[in-house]
């Protein structure tokens, strides 16, 4: 008799841990499995529970739904009926694994716990719940030591996720000029409100004074091409405040890339729709990126960086991620919140880019305040024209991350698990 399915559930949250977290993990799993010997397959269903997040872009469950690799696919804005009532959903198994690859970690304890499955959690920089979690996968020693001593025993310590999101394929970008500058202007709309006019003037200051450096943009799965030409015209109010504008995207037939941007002032910005485009990241020398979750893959790839928040656009609250985002949008408040913002949030936080966080130090440059496009466009040209600078970012980036060969690693963990509840 043909035993009943292991559940394994996996909880996540944005854009960046489904693609650099979930998806290795998943295949990497099924590779294991696929290659054991045909007696010795495990059998087991895999489930993603999306769960609440800030910063995610809300076309999450689309694309996790699209790569047809779960048997069940939850939204985040369900999470709480699913926590309250999960049989209303599927009709899940007596023997599970909930494990943790983005969000809150709370939200995979409570989950485990209403389920009765075991817990395993992913821990990039720490553990919050070692109590409850059955399995700690560490990205470091440094993990490991945050952990009280009594529960240093649950944590193996198997390396950084993201690390192996540089093991990819050398590619040939087939542009003219040697250098590139990689811009990211953001993926929800809201942020591309400011993102798209602010982003164009810094590619058209940079071809102002290089014309020999190439500038590529990574289109986020949420974003097109129509928003683009939308942003950076009259029907976008932060457009009037910048002069740069788009004066026409064409297709390109090209391996790589899908579109070029042709910029009022002949300036060329070349797009791609592949996600991720890690293998083309790597190509280049520099990205100039707003604040978000993007900063902690582009530190994965040790690619040097300037992060860019520009407040004088700080009255569009609702460019924001959070509560500060929903509260921007009642717009009798708006103006109390941009002061205390401005003038409270952003001078007691410390920093913002994820690895500056991380290292709890300054390691690549955030430009947060009332700056120019011309200004950073200047410190672009200055980075990326003295190899020492960007060499340093890209030695102390290093430093902050794990080793490689994490995803089989935890892979195994899971499928060991699995063996040993079948």
């Amino acid at each position: 008799m043909k035993k009943q399915a292991i559940a394994v559930v996996i909880i996540s949250n944005g854009p960046g841990e489904l693609s650099t977290w979930v998806s290795p993990v998943v295949d990497s799993l099924n590779k294991i499995n696929n290659s054991s010997k045909r007696n010795e397959r495990l059998n087991f269903s895999i489930n993603l529970v999306l769960v609440p997040c800030p910063n995610a872009t809300g076309s999450e469950y689309q694309v996790a739904k699209s790569w047809n690799k779960f048997e069940l696919v939850t939204k985040a804005n369900n999470f709480w009926r699913l926590l309250i009532n999960p049989y209303q959903y599927a009709k899940w198994p007596q023997k599970g694994i909930v494990i943790f690859l983005g969000g809150d970690q709370l939200w995979s304890v409570l989950l485990a716990k209403r389920l009765g499955y075991i817990n395993i959690t992913y821990a990039e920089w720490i553990s919050r719940w070692p109590r409850w979690n059955h399995i700690i996968a560490a990205m470091n020693m440094k993990v490991k030591k945050t952990l009280p001593q009594k529960y240093r025993y649950k944590c193996k310590v198997i390396g950084d996720l993201m690390a192996d999101i540089t093991d990819k394929k050398e590619v040939y970008l087939n542009l003219e000029r040697e250098k590139c500058i990689a811009l990211l202007p953001g993926s929800k709309r809201a942020k591309l409100s400011v993102g798209i006019p602010y982003f164009l003037e810094i590619a058209d200051n940079i071809y102002n004074k290089n014309k020999n450096i190439n500038l590529i943009i990574p289109i986020a799965p949420t974003t097109s091409t129509s928003e683009y030409l939308f942003f950076q015209s009259n029907k976008n109010p932060i457009a009037k405040h910048y002069a740069s504008k788009i004066k026409k995207i064409k297709p390109i037939k090209s391996s790589i890339f899908d579109y070029v941007i042709e910029t009022s002032n002949n300036a060329k910005i070349y797009l791609i729709k592949k996600h991720p485009c890690y293998e083309v990241l790597r190509k280049c020398d520099l990205a100039i990126t707003t604040v978000g979750a993007n900063t902690a893959e582009l530190a994965a790839l040790t690619l040097p960086m300037i992060v860019v928040l520009p407040t004088q656009h700080l009255h569009v609250m609702n460019s924001w991620d959070g509560i500060f985002g929903i509260i921007g949008k009642i717009s009798f408040i708006n103006k109390f919140f941009t002061f205390i913002i401005k003038n409270w949030y952003l001078k007691k936080k410390k920093f913002f880019a994820w690895p500056n966080i991380k290292a709890k130090k300054l390691i690549i440059p955030e430009r947060i305040g009332n700056i120019s496009p011309k200004r950073i466009a200047s410190e672009a040209l200055f980075l990326i024209n003295n190899k020492k600078y960007l060499k340093e970012q890209k030695v102390n980036l290093a430093e902050q991350r794990g080793q490689t060969g994490a995803v089989e690693k935890l892979a195994y963990i899971i499928f060991n698990s699995i063996k040993r509840l079948s």
